[in-house]
């Protein structure tokens, strides 16, 4: 008979994440259900009684990073009850199930129920199986944001997305766009300004599309939470460049508490391939985009994410891409190489990039991304910022952000730790950090 879990006593919990800020925003207000239960939470290395796991299904990378966390959670302890939540659970639940020690699995809609879910298992031998992978996409939107005691807080606004891009899963296992009111958004973001972290951090799938089922904007929400008393800093994560407007761009130049960093996905450098992954804009309205940030906030940082080796994308592609990207004036590149994913319209293509091509692709655009790093960092000499230090510490020193997300270092100072600094940018270590 199977082990149950019991719940008579104090137990011991670990959580491991995998993907985007979303993610991490989830899975701490996930945990905070268990510590607020009694539940003490220890570190993914240690022993364990549960094991979660918050999974990604955007690349195979990502899943096979899952599995892999899934052997080490057994071995580390075989007794424990090892539970996977999130993506993969949501799109591959019985194969995730049938793995060594996993007892629950809960996809995107019941991974917020964990706690309880787990105390019927409890009572309960077996394995329970709670994602919706019959079809049934997750419809409800529950905000969360973390609180790990860091400086900053991940906060979601947003989930789902109704864009159907030709190589994406993400809207198989999180469903249509949706998110909360204006004002229930503001309400939860007071929540957050009412902790010790100076900055949030605006997360979710396509923050760009808030606000669609109240008939409000992405627009109006961050002019209202540049209002909100204890907020000193407001980062976005990234937005479509159709949902970039230049109306947000003029309010992050004219709000200081707005910061002025923007993630742009590009995907490709070619119109071609933008149009045979069904993206919803060309490379002149991304540029237009760079231009207008660049126009009102000339020291802003601007990263774009590429994906390389698409199928159908031949070296003249590649060679747009590259071409378009040295002409753009972005910060750096976050370089994603193709991943084939099943139910999604470019798994079925005939033109498939071969392996070794997509990682000299990759390779190459990674080189190009750091010259494009180094040179906005020649850029900023001379500035004077303003850095929030965090608590970490290595070699002495600790590392903070600018607001435009240059990293600086200074001598380890406790009393500097969640304060926010203006230093002035003259020198930097061989890794391109600020030394002040």
């Amino acid at each position: 008979m199977e082990e149950c879990i019991s719940m008579n006593k104090t137990r011991s919990i670990a959580f491991h994440t995998l993907g985007c800020k979303l993610n991490f925003s989830e899975t701490d207000s996930i945990s905070r259900q268990f510590t607020g239960e009694g539940f003490r939470e220890v570190d993914f290395g240690e022993q364990a009684d549960i094991y979660v796991i918050n999974s990604c299904s955007v690349t195979g990378k990502a899943e096979k990073r899952c599995r892999a966390l899934i052997r080490q959670a057994h071995k580390h302890n075989p007794n424990a009850q090892i539970v996977v939540v999130g993506c993969y659970s949501q799109l591959a639940g019985k194969e995730l199930l049938s793995l060594p020690g996993v007892k629950l699995v809960a996809g995107n809609t019941e991974k917020f129920s964990l706690f309880d879910h787990i105390r019927k298992l409890a009572t309960e031998s077996g394995k329970a199986l709670l994602s919706d992978d019959t079809g049934q996409l997750p419809s409800g939107f529950v905000p969360t944001w973390s609180q790990d005691g860091r400086t900053r807080s991940f906060f979601k606004i947003q989930d789902g997305c109704d864009y159907k891009c030709a190589y994406c899963t993400i809207p198989l296992a999180r469903g249509k766009s949706r998110s909360d009111s204006i004002a229930g958004t503001l309400r939860t973001a007071r929540e957050i300004a009412g902790t010790d972290m100076k900055e949030v951090v605006l997360t979710g799938v396509n923050i760009g599309d808030f606000g669609k089922p109240h008939g409000e904007s992405f627009f109006e929400l961050l002019k209202e939470m540049t209002g909100i008393q204890g907020l000193e800093r407001i980062r976005l994560s990234s937005v479509e460049p159709d949902l970039l407007n230049e109306e947000i761009i003029r309010l992050v130049a004219d709000h200081p508490v707005l910061m002025p960093h923007f993630h742009i996905p590009l995907q490709s450098g070619s119109d071609e391939m933008l149009r045979a992954m069904g993206r919803r804009y060309t490379t002149a309205l991304f540029a237009d985009r760079v231009d207008t940030i660049r126009r009102h906030i000339p020291h802003a940082c601007i990263a774009a994410d590429v994906i390389v080796g698409y199928p159908g994308e031949t070296r003249e592609h590649f060679s747009e891409t590259t071409d378009f990207i040295k002409n753009t004036d972005v910060s750096y590149l976050h370089v994603f190489t193709y991943s084939e994913r099943a139910n999604t319209r470019a798994s079925g293509s005939s033109a498939q990039v071969e392996m070794a091509e997509r990682k000299r692709r990759s390779a190459a655009l990674q080189e190009l991304s750091e010259n494009k790093k180094r040179q906005f960092i020649r850029k900023n000499h001379g500035r004077c910022e303003y850095v929030l230090w965090e608590k970490e510490e290595q070699n002495g020193y600790m590392y903070g952000f600018t607001g435009n997300y240059l990293k600086v270092k200074t001598p380890f100072r406790p009393a500097l730790v969640n304060q926010i600094q203006k230093v002035k940018l003259n020198n930097t270590d061989e890794n391109g950090v600020y030394l002040v």
